[in-house]
């Protein structure tokens, strides 16, 4: 289309966009529009819809068809000035009508808010703190502890229950001599200070022994749904009281349980893990810090219109993961269930969403300043991943996406990831007290022997 726009710069990241539109290009909108009118006029001697413009002209006049066409086209007219002006908008357009009418070529002001531009400093020198990821003895012996308990023996004992043992129990749960099914059984494994059942239970065992009768009364916790708040009268029978047997730590256990020879293999085998994992995690925090540090670099004041269109964002979200897990609630039933205040919600969504506006448009501001782009290399990767992800052709997937008006996206999509790599790559990380924290991965080694695992749902063997 021929079309003549200008724009205007105006307060408030706002725009005046003006557009022209010629006569004999306005004319194709007045036949849509007569075309449209003859499917909703009736005309003695034409099916609906049949009716030339010239009949229904002389029926009808020309100004309701041009009043249709105005009403039809002008967003269309908008869209590709938009376009042809590269105005990232981010709300609907106040459309005045300047000329055309009645007749002659057709003009028309759109003031309309934009993205706002920003201009950061300082983001290719950023430092953010993170925990050290340096893994110390005791996180190696916590491990190696939480094997322990893996592997751990069951045996009798006369002491005093204390947490981490176990007792053997009857159990009969009721509310007014009713039984209830769920919290009554015979021979159960209880471990004491497990909280697996109601709070009371592991402190009525506490300091018990074989043969002790517990008599109490409990109001069931939130875990329990519908039945929660409802007192029940617990009758307990001791029959036996167990303790837990870690084993030594041995070469010979080492190579019983594992594939290492020796326990100090199995103590190296543990902080290389540990040391790799702690780093992994130390880079996805420092990812996130020095978003919020590149956040931190934008000042001004932040659009409504984005804060809210990003908390719109958010809590359809949050409503699409309920969905997902089969959860048929509606955002305001979810915090009702989760015991959240409605105000502080949306107060810290609100917050999170202004952050992540922020961080957004910092991205922005690093694209444009180091002039980072998609190459049509990684857009046809990118292309491949999603469509093996789909179960598509790449070169389907690809037309597919510039059909529907996706492609760009994708590209915009790399285009935020090479900005964020770039954040990250030059920026420094350091601990607590400011010394520098080494976040490289280890060197790839041979493949690792694997510790046999207990089933997680059986109790050790007695």
């Amino acid at each position: 289309m021929s079309l003549q726009t200008s724009v205007e710069a105006l307060d408030d990241n706002l725009v005046r966009l003006h557009v022209a539109v010629p006569a004999a290009e306005f004319e194709r909108a007045i036949d849509a529009a007569f075309r449209k009118l003859a499917l909703e006029v009736k005309i003695d001697g034409f099916r609906p819809g049949k009716a030339p413009r010239r009949i229904l002209e002389a029926r009808l006049g020309t100004e309701m068809a041009r009043d249709q066409a105005l009403r039809d086209s002008l967003p269309e007219f908008y869209l590709e000035a938009v376009e042809a002006e590269s105005i990232d908008v981010i709300a609907p357009p106040e459309i005045d009508i300047t000329a055309g009418e009645e007749d002659g070529d057709v003009e028309f002001d759109a003031v309309v808010e934009v993205r706002p531009e920003v201009t950061v400093e300082g983001y290719d020198a950023l430092q953010v703190e993170i925990p050290s990821p340096e893994i110390t003895d005791e996180m190696v012996d916590a491990q190696l502890d939480q094997l322990r308990e893996r592997f751990a023996d069951i045996e009798d004992s006369t002491a005093p229950l204390t947490d981490g043992n176990y007792a053997e129990i009857d159990i009969k749960g009721s509310i007014d001599g009713e039984t209830l099914e769920g919290l009554t059984a015979t021979d159960s494994l209880y471990e004491v200070g497990s909280g697996m059942l109601v709070p009371k239970l592991d402190e009525e065992l506490r300091g018990k022994k074989a043969g002790d009768i517990l008599v109490f009364d409990e109001v069931l916790p939130e875990r329990f749904g519908e039945r929660a708040g409802e007192e029940v009268a617990f009758q307990v029978l001791v029959k036996d009281a167990k303790k837990k047997v870690l084993p030594e730590v041995t070469d010979e256990w080492a190579a019983e349980i594992s594939e290492f020879e020796s326990a100090d293999a199995l103590r190296d085998d543990m902080r290389k893990r540990l040391d790799l994992y702690a780093r992994i995690q130390a880079q996805m925090l420092m990812r996130d810090k020095v978003m919020e540090a590149a956040a931190g670099l934008v000042t001004i004041d932040i659009p409504d219109t984005l804060v809210n269109s990003e908390m719109e964002r958010r809590l359809h979200d949050v409503a699409h993961r309920l969905e997902e897990q089969g959860i048929k609630m509606t955002i305001p039933q979810y915090l009702a269930a989760i015991g959240a205040d409605p105000n502080q919600y949306i107060e810290e969504l609100r917050e999170h969403a202004t952050q992540g506006v922020r961080a957004d448009l910092a991205l922005r501001a690093v694209i444009t300043q180091e002039s980072i782009a998609a190459t049509e290399e990684e857009l046809d990767v990118e292309v491949a991943r999603l469509a093996e992800q789909v179960e598509q052709k790449p070169a389907k997937l690809r037309k597919d996406l510039e059909r529907r008006g996706v492609l760009e996206a994708v590209r915009s999509d790399i285009a935020r990831g090479k900005a964020v790599s770039f954040l990250v790559d030059h920026a420094t990380a350091v601990d607590e007290a400011g010394n520098p924290v080494d976040l490289s991965l280890p060197e790839p080694t041979p493949p690792e022997a694997e510790v046999v695992e207990a089933a997680p749902e059986e109790e050790p063997e007695s």
